[in-house]
C-alpha cells in the first residue's frame, strides 16, 4: 500500500468522509445546511446548539459515525432515532412559511451538503476526484439516501449533477439569517471551553479567539462562488491564501501518515466493530447548587433555569426547550416510539404548567425571573405544587431509564441518565449512594421523586437531594 492509499476494505465515501481533514470543510457544510430557510428555522426553534455547542457536535459526530461506519443493525437502528427526532421538528417561521424536517427536499439538501463538502475538500486541495471516482462516491451516497427514505426524484440524477444543483440552490433558495451570522461570526468567540481541553483551559478565551477567527477566514474563503456572489462576500486574497495552505498542507501531511492516523475510523470490521460499541453523550446535567447559609432556592433555580431548562440558550424556555431535554434522554436510551411519546407527552403537560402559572406578559414562553418567581410562589403556597407538573415528569424520567423495568435504577442506569460532560463519575457515585439511603445499591420511584423534590424545595444544601448530580 503507498502512503497515499485509503483503507483497502472500505468504499470511496468511507474513506473521504473517514479522513480527519474533513474537518476543514466541516464549518463550511454547517453553514450551508443552516442557509436553507427551514433548517435555519428548525435550528432556532428547536436547536440546543446555541447553549450546549460541544454536545451538539458530539451528537451530531455520533450519529455519522452510524450512519456510515456501522454495521447494518446500527445503522438502522440510527435511521430510527433520526425519524422519531425529525417528525417533531415542525413548524411556522418568522415571516410565516410552514417547515418541517419530513420535506423530501429539505433533507436531500442536508444530505447533498456532505456529498458536496467531500468533493469540495479534495478540490481545495488540490487533488480533485476524477469522473469514475465521482460516480462511484455518488453511487454509494445514494444508497444511503436511499436507507434514509430520500425519494431518488428528489436528488440530482448523476454526480455531474450535483454541482449544478447546489448552484441554483444557493442563488435562489438559501438566506443569509441570523443563525448562518450566529455560526460564521459569534458561535466560536462565546463558546465554553470544551471538557477534555485538560491543562489548556485557561488558555482557553486566548486559543477561542484564534480558532474563531481562522474558521470565519476559511469558511468564507471555501463557500461556493455562488455564495460570494449572491451574498456579497468576497474571497479575499488573504483568506484564499489560508485556505490554499491550510488545504493542500493538511494533504501532504496525513497522506503520508499511516491509517490509523489518517483516518478518525478504522477500516473493515475493527472500524465498524468501534462505531458499533460507541454511546452518545448524556444529556446535559442538573447543576450542582453553590453552598449557601440562608435559602439557596433562588439561586438554584436560577442556575437550573439557565443550565438546564434553557436548552436553546436564548434566555427564554418554551416547549421546545423541554423537548430538546427528552430528546437528549432518549437519545443515549434508545427507546421505542411508544416509550418516546409518552416521556414526551409527560414534558409537555410540565410545560403547559409551566406556561400558564408563569408567563406573565402571555408571549408563549417563560423568562429566568418569571420562572424562579412562580416556582417560589407555588411551592411556598402549595405543598402539592411539584406533584401536578413536575412530579409526573420525573416519574415518567424515572421509568423510562428503568431499562430493565425492575421498578428501580440501579448504579448504571442511573450514570447513564444523568451522566455528562459537566460531572465527574465520582460525583455520580457519591450523589447515587446519598439517594440510596437502605444501602440496597438501588433506587426506587418514589426516592428519585423526594430527590427532585429536595432539589426544588430545600433551603438549605444539606438534604440528599440537593446532591442529586454529585456533592453540593
Amino acid at each position: 500500500m503507498t502512503p497515499t492509499s485509503p483503507p483497502a476494505t472500505d468504499g470511496l465515501l468511507r474513506q473521504t468522509l473517514g479522513e480527519w481533514r474533513i474537518g476543514l470543510v466541516a464549518w463550511r457544510l454547517l453553514v450551508l445546511q443552516t442557509a436553507h430557510p427551514a433548517v435555519a428555522a428548525g435550528t432556532a426553534r428547536y436547536s440546543t446548539y446555541r447553549a450546549h455547542p460541544w454536545r451538539r457536535i458530539e451528537h451530531t459526530m455520533d450519529s455519522g459515525s452510524r450512519l456510515f461506519f456501522a454495521g447494518p443493525e446500527e445503522r438502522r437502528r440510527e435511521i430510527a432515532r433520526l425519524e422519531r427526532a425529525h417528525r417533531r421538528i415542525r413548524g411556522t417561521d418568522d415571516v410565516g412559511r410552514p417547515y418541517t424536517a419530513e420535506d423530501p427536499e429539505v433533507r436531500a439538501w442536508v444530505m447533498l451538503t456532505l456529498y458536496e463538502a467531500m468533493t469540495a475538500m479534495r478540490e481545495l486541495s488540490g487533488d480533485p476526484l476524477g469522473p469514475a471516482e465521482l460516480d462511484a462516491l455518488y453511487a454509494e451516497f445514494k444508497e444511503v439516501c436511499a436507507a434514509l427514505g430520500i425519494p431518488d426524484e428528489v436528488l440530482p440524477a448523476t454526480a455531474a449533477d450535483v454541482p449544478a444543483y447546489v448552484d441554483r440552490t444557493v442563488r435562489e433558495v438559501l438566506e443569509f439569517g441570523d443563525q448562518v451570522r450566529y455560526l460564521l461570526f459569534e458561535m466560536l468567540r462565546e463558546a465554553p471551553a470544551p471538557r477534555r481541553l485538560g491543562r489548556l483551559r485557561p488558555a482557553w478565551p486566548l486559543l477561542r479567539a484564534v480558532a474563531a477567527s481562522v474558521l470565519t477566514s476559511l469558511t468564507v474563503a471555501d463557500l461556493p462562488r455562488a455564495w460570494h456572489e449572491r451574498f456579497a462576500m468576497p474571497r479575499t486574497r488573504t483568506a484564499a491564501a489560508l485556505s490554499w495552505t491550510l488545504h493542500r498542507g493538511m494533504r501532504q501531511v496525513m497522506t503520508r501518515l499511516p491509517d490509523r492516523l489518517r483516518y478518525r475510523h478504522p477500516s473493515g470490521e475493527e472500524g465498524r466493530r468501534r462505531s458499533a460499541a460507541r454511546r452518545p453523550t448524556a444529556p446535559a446535567p442538573l447543576p450542582r447548587p453553590r453552598p449557601r447559609t440562608l435559602d439557596s432556592r433562588p439561586a438554584r433555580l436560577e442556575a437550573f433555569f439557565r443550565q438546564v431548562l434553557d436548552q436553546t440558550g436564548d434566555g427564554r424556555v418554551d416547549s421546545a426547550d423541554l423537548q430538546a431535554m427528552v430528546h437528549n434522554v432518549c437519545w443515549q436510551l434508545e427507546l421505542p416510539a411508544e416509550r418516546e411519546d409518552r416521556l414526551y407527552a409527560a414534558f409537555e403537560s410540565w410545560w403547559e404548567q409551566l406556561r400558564e402559572a408563569m408567563d406573565a406578559d402571555g408571549d408563549g414562553a417563560v423568562e429566568c425571573a418569571e420562572f424562579v418567581s412562580a416556582m417560589l410562589g407555588g411551592i411556598d403556597r402549595d405543598p402539592h405544587y411539584l406533584d401536578r407538573g413536575l412530579g409526573p415528569a420525573v416519574r415518567a424520567l424515572f421509568r423510562t431509564a428503568d431499562t430493565d423495568g425492575s421498578g428501580y435504577l440501579c448504579a448504571d442506569e442511573y450514570r447513564v441518565l444523568f451522566g455528562g460532560p459537566r460531572v465527574h463519575p465520582a460525583e455520580l457515585n457519591d450523589a447515587f449512594r446519598q439517594l440510596d439511603g437502605d444501602g440496597d445499591g438501588r433506587v426506587g420511584e418514589e426516592e428519585f421523586v423526594a430527590a427532585f423534590t429536595d432539589f426544588f424545595t430545600a433551603r438549605a444544601d444539606t438534604a440528599a437531594g440537593v446532591a442529586l448530580l454529585g456533592r453540593p
